[in-house]
């Protein structure tokens, strides 16, 4: 199965291509990721998309300005419009990428800690279970993780549920453990979204 990462998958770029810039012209490797786009070859640079500048697609060239400098990726007219338009696209709201509005709630499943998640979440939390279109819980151990699917299960199981644990190597209960326990349950999951710096989401279904 397939499992798609919200708001990351429709970056994921990168092109072989000549760069204009003050210094002349450099033979470069671009690569456009979520929050990044890195130049590398005869220029290296690492920029942050939200200072990116004056971005614009223009006879083949994707334009821009970044630290007081202006650059110029010859990428071909196509691309260009492509790279131009995923700069300045706005990402998707937390509230969007989990999949919950006021007419699509969410039933969160134990403690809601999180500032981020609490302000993602105002004003689409379902007050009881058979009003949501879907499940959330933050866990943080393998034991709350049981609690939350013994909950789940006596409740819908049949509503998908969103896992929120932490992410990165030094998590404690990261997304291997929680994806071991959840198969082991009888779940699959099918989609993953980034909620902070510390946090990530993953959506898990009954088979």
């Amino acid at each position: 199965m397939q499992m798609f990462a919200e708001g990351i998958l429709p970056m994921g770029r990168e092109a072989d291509c000549s760069c204009r810039w003050a210094g002349g012209v450099a033979k470069i490797r671009a690569l456009l990721e979520t929050r990044e786009l890195i130049l590398r070859g005869e220029l290296r640079r690492r920029f942050a998309t939200a200072d990116l500048r004056d971005i614009r697609a223009r006879s083949g060239e994707l334009c821009f300005s970044a630290g007081g400098e202006d650059y110029a990726l010859r990428l071909g007219a196509p691309e260009a419009l492509v790279w131009s338009k995923k700069l300045t696209t706005p990402p998707p709201s937390l509230a969007a990428k989990l999949g919950v509005s006021a007419a699509s709630k969410v039933k969160v499943i134990g403690l809601l800690e999180d500032a981020v998640l609490r302000d993602a979440l105002a004003g689409c939390l379902a007050v009881n279970g058979s009003d949501a279109a879907l499940n959330l819980a933050v866990v943080h151990d393998a034991e709350t993780l049981q609690k939350v699917l013994h909950t789940h299960a006596a409740a819908s199981s049949a509503t998908a549920i969103w896992i929120v644990h932490e992410k990165g190597p030094r998590a404690a209960f990261g997304e291997m453990p929680v994806r071991r326990a959840m198969r082991t349950a009888g779940y699959m999951d099918n989609k993953v979204a980034s909620v902070s710096d510390n946090l990530t989401a993953t959506r898990y279904k009954r088979r």
